[in-house]
Parts: C-alpha cells; structure tokens; sequence
C-alpha cells in the first residue's frame, strides 16, 4: 500500500507482424483477465496439482524431483544457463506450472534439451513465451545521418517455445538442480539481508504498513504484530518494491492517488515485484492487497499491453533490490579475506 498457447514439440519461434504481435498481446492479456475472474491471482499460485500417478492434490509449495509433482518457490529458469526469465514470462510460465503440475521451475528449448544429450518427448507440447526489444534499420540509420536527427528504433516481439524439464528425457541429473525450500521459520535470514541492503529508509512501528514517497520511507509494523508472521517479509517486500519507483532509483510513476488508474498501476507492479522477490527468496508468494483486483481487470481490459509493462516494471523493481543485495554479499566476501590476510 502507498500512504493516501501453447505449442507442440518442435521449433522455435521467429520475429512475427506487427499483426501478430498485437494479437500475442490480446492472447496473454486474455489469459490473465481470465484466471483474475475465475478467482486465481497469476503471480500467487495456490499450487493445487496432482502428483504423478495420484489422484489427489497437493497443496503448497512442496518440492519434488522430477515429472508432475509440486514446485519449490523460485523464478522459471533456463535449465541451461541458469538464468531467471522476467517480466510477463514469469506469470506465462507459472500459469504452465500451475495447469500442468510440473515438479520443476527449469525450462529449455528443444535445441537446448538436445544439445544437453536428451529430448522432449514426442507429443508434448511447449509454452510459447516472449521477447521485447527494439532494433534501428539500417535504412532509418542512414536517413537519421542524412538529415542530422536521431534514428528512431522500432520495438518487436519475438515468441519461442519452451518446455519443462519434466516434458524431456535424457537430460543429465545435474542439470539445473532445483533450489531448497526455505524451512519454516519466523527469522528469514535472507529477507532481512534484502532489506538492509536495500538503503532505503525503513522504520519499524505503528500500526500500518505503507511506503511514502513525499518522505522516501517504507514504515511497517513489527513482526509479532502480524498472525503469521512470515507475511512481515511479504509486507516488507512489498514496500520495498514501491520504493524502487523513486525519482533517485527506477522514477515510475507514483503520482496517481487512491482509487485512480495510476495508484492500481502502481499497486499491480508492487503486488508483482513481491511476488518475484519472494520467489527468489524461498518464500511462498501470497496476494497482499485482493481489494484492486477489480481495478487491475479494469486496467488490462482497456489496455493489452499493460500487463506486459506491469510484468517489466515488476521485475525491475526486484533485480534492483536483488542486485544491491549480492553487491552487499561480494563486499562481505572481501572484507573477510582481507581481514583474514
């Protein structure tokens, strides 16, 4: 709170029409709209899903090895790389994990499940996710020289295929090794670690949690002050990642007041960016503020790129604050082999 389609096995996708990438746009914001009113926040998943060769569901963000299961808390990654999709690929893929009850956040393309000396199995059928960038032609370059002007760059989309893990065969063991469940506990060592290196100003006390701008502070209440106590770090998290959007960090837009189309801008990127950051930190994401999601709906319906922007903002907000923290964790390092020396 601020103060008052899938696709079959194989082939990779390739740049598409700008009528294309208007309908990728209406396809995913579709999809969202929809698991908004059937009553499902995509990037809180409740993790109901059959585990393989059982009947019953499963609840919570238990792990598993391999195949259909449940997943352990973190961002979809490239099993490869290692690398942490973002933006609206987040909300894509743990919609795939949610309907098709994959054990694993790692994903890879067909090439790749090859090149590591295994396969996607024959029918299974891949996640089609997303691409943005901008490029300048080479003919927009020369008129820009010509004329003395700036060259205009022109955005695409590109779509590509993933497929789980789970979906492959032959894949070495080591590959991509899924991350360990943080224990239930009340101290999140890793959270307040976060939080103290964000340097943002941050006071503990009274009985609301809020970021204000005007001041540049994040204010919560104390930890034994909420029923369960993990959801301090969600609520921290939270803030926080309103707190990216100051004019001196990320400078987004947090002029809208209560109740306006800004202010739920706002609130659906922080709701989001926690969401990422807990995930990154082990912890099981929950929705913080349920009461906007008619104005999200609102949003999304008028719009069908806002959720992508959403998505972008969220995600930057989160590597801001997880970048400062293993900036702090490298300076740490240091110290102690120079004190050791």
């Amino acid at each position: 709170m601020r103060q008052k389609n899938q696709r079959r096995a194989r082939g990779e996708g390739g740049e598409k029409p700008a009528e294309s990438r208007a309908s990728l746009y209406d396809e995913v914001t579709a999809k969202i709209i929809a698991e908004l009113e059937g009553g499902r926040i995509p990037w809180v998943q409740p993790w109901r899903v059959a585990a393989q060769g059982s009947g019953k569901a499963q609840h919570g963000w238990n792990s598993g090895g391999g195949g259909r299961g449940t997943a352990s808390p973190s961002l979809p990654r490239n099993a490869v790389t290692g690398r942490h999709y973002s933006g609206i690929n987040v909300l894509i893929l743990w919609g795939a994990l949610f309907e098709r009850g994959f054990a694993s956040q790692a994903w890879l393309t067909f090439n790749q499940a090859r090149d590591a000396g295994g396969c996607v199995r024959k029918g299974e059928h891949g996640v089609t996710v997303v691409y943005a960038d901008r490029f300048t032609p080479e003919a927009e370059k020369e008129r820009a020289r010509q004329e003395g002007d700036e060259a205009r760059s022109v955005p695409f989309l590109k779509r590509f295929t993933l497929f789980n893990v789970a979906q492959c065969d032959g894949l070495p063991p080591s590959l991509s090794p899924e991350p360990e469940p943080q224990p239930e506990r009340e101290i999140v060592p890793v959270a307040e670690e976060v939080i103290a290196a964000s340097g943002i100003l941050f006071r503990i006390g009274g009985a609301q949690a809020f970021y204000s701008p005007a001041a540049d502070v994040v204010q919560v209440p104390p930890q034994p002050a909420f029923f369960d106590q993990v959801n301090y770090y969600r609520t921290c998290l939270h803030e926080l990642t309103h707190a990216t959007g100051h004019a001196s960090r990320l400078d987004r837009n947090q002029t809208g007041i209560f109740g306006s189309k800004d202010y739920a801008q706002e609130e659906l990127v922080a709701e989001m960016g926690s969401a990422f950051l807990c995930a990154s930190l082990g912890i099981l994401p929950t929705v913080r503020h349920s009461d906007y999601i008619a104005s999200w709906l609102a949003i999304l319906r008028d719009d069908n790129r806002a959720i992508f922007r959403a998505g972008s903002a969220a995600s930057k907000a989160a590597d801001w604050l997880l970048s400062r923290h293993r900036a702090s964790d490298s300076e740490g390092a240091a110290d102690a082999t120079s004190a050791a020396t």
